[in-house]
């Protein structure tokens, strides 16, 4: 048996074990050449909604589709060999009914093999998240700071200050008693996410959160340096493959329009091989 075939991939239920441990490391991926990168290092890839930002153009995550969800998700598990996979439901997929949910949720993991997937939202989707998990589909929550609902939510803001706090432990407290093996808290402040992760058994994924979560998330194309087109106040870049690319490219169009690219070594001859004996 190869060393390749001996790997185990943690389950959704792995991780809620790992409540209080040692941090979980994710990151999103989108292509196999990504998750082939991250993969040594994550305990789950999260294919997240932000694709249509990130590498489609949109300027939202509402224009995402479930037959794009399903085309990354398909991409991305060709490059996982050691990393759980979870799949974002996108906007209007799940909303309508826990039924609706249900039927997209089920297409989501028959078609990309994920394990589980994310979906947004506290109170308001427990019900979901108990008819989900109730038949066999793994659920991480996802509260604070919902992308998919920014245009009643007035902007990408802080979710939990002061009085709004409450909202967002209520939310905290539904979705875990609904069955939601993991939480996502994104942007609230520290001292909140702290009690969330204090509060729940369930562990706390934290995006522009708090150090003190069971664990972090970020978008790849953000912390590598690649999606330049804004910078939130979370996000650190750990890399600058897009200052690197754009050298690249300028050294690239200079040497063809010089003629030195291709040189000697990059063509081939007209002569022809020798066929050996």
């Amino acid at each position: 048996m190869s060393a390749t075939a001996q790997i185990r991939v943690p389950t959704p239920m792995d991780l809620k074990a790992r409540k209080g441990q040692e941090p979980l490391v994710s990151l999103t991926a989108y292509t196999t050449p990504i998750a082939q990168m991250v993969d040594p290092h994550c305990d789950f890839v999260l294919v997240g909604d932000s694709v249509g930002m990130v590498l489609h153009g949109l300027p939202s995550t509402l224009g995402v589709t479930m037959e794009m969800m399903i085309l990354h998700g398909q991409a991305v598990a060709r490059g996982l060999s050691r990393a759980m996979m979870v799949v974002d439901m996108p906007f209007g997929s799940y909303e309508e009914s826990p039924q609706q949910a249900f039927r997209n949720a089920s297409r989501i993991m028959a078609e990309t093999g994920c394990a589980a997937v994310k979906l947004e939202g506290g109170v308001e989707m427990a019900e979901t998240i108990r008819f989900l998990t109730h038949r066999g589909v793994p659920v991480m929550a996802h509260i604070g700071l919902t992308p998919q609902a920014i245009n009643t939510l007035g902007g990408y803001t802080v979710q939990g200050r002061g009085a709004d706090a409450q909202r967002i432990l209520d939310d905290a407290d539904a979705v875990t008693a609904a069955g939601a093996f993991s939480v996502v808290l994104e942007k609230v402040p520290a001292a909140l996410a702290d009690q969330i992760t204090a509060r729940i058994d369930i562990p706390t994924i934290g995006i522009g959160a708090s150090a003190g979560c069971d664990g972090q998330v970020l978008v790849v194309d953000d912390m590598l340096g690649l999606f330049t087109a804004f910078k939130p106040k979370f996000v650190k870049r750990f890399g600058a493959l897009g200052e690197a690319g754009d050298a690249a490219v300028a050294q690239y169009a200079a040497e063809v329009r010089a003629r030195t690219f291709p040189g000697p070594e990059h063509v081939f001859s007209d002569k022809v091989p020798e066929t050996k004996k």
